[in-house]
């Protein structure tokens, strides 16, 4: 079976993406229109009950939740993306991807829907992009973090989006984080980085200077 991976441009599934090319997958994609609520319609709910996207469909089944599918398909190239489980960085790599996954993208996510979480979004809001601020001062200083392909995959999307779909006033600048702007500008001129930024329209710097996409299908909002 080929891996499907369901996505809308700019959105989490960017991740998957990422990892499925670095990894050297044969996959297809299917949008989700997100215009029409399509993460929400009872065909894709029937794979990812959630309703979020991504889902990746795999002859194991449908997988949903970003760190599992990026896990799930680096397990499949041992080795490769990320250190096997009797690696001696194995347990550090994991703790960063996980943190990636339960810390930093809901920081995030609570940035781009404040009303989600509350009855006073504009001070939701503030009060997550000062923790997002502080969470990306500790990455920064831990280089560890990011020092598989797997965890750059999942990293360099957030960096994207912290600057590009927060709302912070002002902007984030990532030159604040000098070391991580680094990382972003190495990655985004990677085979696989090059193929996703082409595939989403997501322009020539799209984790070190990111702007808004001009996907050539869908929308990221």
């Amino acid at each position: 079976m080929t891996l499907r991976l369901h996505y809308a441009p700019d959105n989490a599934s960017l991740c998957i993406r990422l990892a499925l090319e670095a990894g050297g997958f044969a996959y297809e994609t299917a949008l989700v229109d997100r215009r029409r609520h399509g993460h929400k319609a009872p065909a894709y709910l029937a794979l990812n009950p959630n309703g979020l996207i991504p889902v990746l469909e795999t002859p194991q089944g449908a997988l949903f939740e970003t760190g599992a599918i990026l896990l799930w398909l680096a397990d499949q190239r041992p080795g490769q993306m990320f250190p096997v489980p009797d690696a001696p960085d194995r347990g550090p790599a994991l703790t960063w991807l996980f943190w990636m996954a339960n810390t930093l993208h809901p920081t995030l996510r609570t940035c781009f829907y404040p009303h989600l979480y509350g009855s006073d979004p504009k001070d939701i809001r503030a009060n997550a992009l000062a923790r997002l601020a502080a969470q990306l001062d500790l990455v920064e200083a831990a280089p560890q973090a990011y020092a598989s392909t797997l965890a750059r995959c999942y990293l360099a999307p957030l960096l994207r989006w912290a600057v590009i779909y927060a709302e912070a006033e002002p902007a984030l600048d990532l030159a604040r984080w000098p070391a991580l702007r680094a990382m972003a500008a190495a990655f985004e001129t990677t085979p696989a980085a090059l193929a996703a930024a082409r595939a989403e329209g997501l322009g020539p710097a799209p984790f070190s200077d990111p702007r808004l996409p001009n996907p050539p299908e869908g929308s990221a909002v």
